[in-house]
């Protein structure tokens, strides 16, 4: 029980720093910041990969497999926005 409780404290902790941080980041840095996140998103695959492989039971593969799928659509959507972001710079006709 104890662990619950401090594995919920560590998230809720996360969520509201994660939450201050960005809102406080300039627009101008949002693009570099979005490579960095989907540098940590990318170590989450591998994560999510070891999950799966050292899982016991079904329930334990499943949520393994889960983690990998979301880890994966975040991964190539952060990618995506961050592409899009830096074609806005581009100088028109090139």
């Amino acid at each position: 029980m104890e662990t619950l409780i401090l594995l919920l404290f560590v998230f809720v902790l996360a969520a509201f720093l994660g939450f201050e941080l960005i809102q406080k980041v300039p627009s101008q840095l949002h693009t570099p910041l979005m490579s960095g996140s989907n540098a940590i998103s990318g170590i989450t695959v591998v994560g999510a990969l070891l999950a799966c492989g050292v899982a016991d039971g079904a329930l334990g593969k499943w949520l393994g497999l889960a983690a990998l799928i979301l880890a994966t659509i975040n991964v190539v959507g952060g990618y995506l926005v961050t592409d899009r972001m830096l074609g806005m710079f581009k100088k028109k006709g090139k």
